[in-house]
């Protein structure tokens, strides 16, 4: 390896083999409702540790028992030098501590090696959020342009080009709407979006449900989009069938949608940075700007903790005092 350059820590090649992993895996997924995506980044990181504290070589079972704070400390200052970034090397700790919290219960070890120790503290940076005319640009794009293609034609678009535009409306529109990640926003089906009383039900992060209110420009873009989808795809009228679908009448991906953004950004004029999640940002900003309380933003984004919320709070003062500075004449 050159000097200067780093590599992520090795992975033990065995470590699904591990009896109390493998119950570990099931804990995870039965009893903590973790997402596939948490508990594989979780027996990941579990991997790395396997590897740093008893050596690639070294078959399971292991003796879980045998680590000890310092090899702990160890790995998380190998990690750091591997390249992980401070997030990253906090949530491995979390993986390491969650799992001996596991063995602990179980009786197969009487100590956490992690107890007492804390990751490296994280720079809090600001979201990135988009204005309010911002946001009413991207939205308008979809459409705008299809209007502006039938206006070229004379002739109304086909269904499926009418299909697109609207559904990428809707997507924007419940993102902004509902605060939703887009991972919500593509689990969707017909049965968890109610349009006669314009709310939809979303699962977040640990399969937890909340209710997500959609506003009138909301439930006229999904109105829309459900009908030309059951015009071009009858099966989709089924309850349990996707709100949101490819152009071949497939379940439509997250990827699929930034994609997408990233076109109508450039229709719209606006910077090619932002992502989808940044209308989950703008939204939460938003609320907050307009007055509502803290307490009520946590819910509809579904957050566990206020803390990770109030982030919104310092994005708020930040863009009153940059209007301060560009208004006031003393500023």
């Amino acid at each position: 390896m050159e000097a200067g350059t780093a590599e992520p820590l090795p992975l033990h090649p065995n470590l699904s083999d591990d009896p109390l992993v493998q119950r570990f895996d099931q804990h995870l997924r039965v009893e903590r409702n973790a997402s596939s995506h948490t508990a594989a980044a979780y027996l990941q990181d579990l991997a790395q540790f396997a590897a740093h504290a008893f050596g690639g070589a070294t078959p399971p079972p292991f003796d879980w028992a045998a680590p000890d704070r310092f090899s702990v400390r160890g790995f998380l200052v190998d990690c750091q030098k591997g390249g992980a970034a401070p997030a990253t090397t906090r949530r491995k700790l979390a993986a390491v501590r969650t799992f001996y919290t596991f063995l602990i219960r179980e009786g197969h070890v009487e100590r956490n090696p992690c107890a007492g120790l804390r990751g490296p503290r994280l720079a809090r940076r600001l979201p990135d959020v988009l204005t309010v005319q911002q946001v009413a640009a991207l939205l308008q794009a979809p459409l705008a342009d299809l209007q502006a293609r039938q206006a070229r034609s004379g002739v109304p678009p086909p269904p499926i080009e009418a299909y697109a535009a609207w559904r990428d409306a809707a997507i924007f529109e419940v993102l902004y709407s509902t605060g939703a990640r887009v991972a919500e926003a593509t689990a969707l089906t017909r049965a968890t979006a109610d349009l006669d009383e314009a709310i939809v039900r979303l699962r977040g992060k640990g399969r937890k449900e909340r209710l997500g209110a959609l506003g009138r420009p909301a439930v006229e873009a999904l109105r829309q989009t459900l009908d030309f989808a059951a015009f071009i795809w009858p099966e989709s009228e089924h309850p349990g069938s996707p709100v949101f679908l490819n152009l071949r009448g497939g379940p439509l991906t997250p990827r699929s949608i930034e994609r997408q953004m990233k076109r109508w950004l450039a229709a719209a004029g606006l910077p090619p940075r932002l992502t989808p999640h940044k209308l989950r940002h703008s939204f939460a900003t938003h609320l907050l700007e307009a007055g509502a309380d803290l307490r009520s933003v946590q819910e509809l984004l579904g957050h566990v903790s206020l803390s990770t919320t109030q982030i919104y709070t310092h994005v708020t003062v930040e863009r009153l005092k940059e209007v301060y500075r560009q208004a006031h004449p003393r500023a």
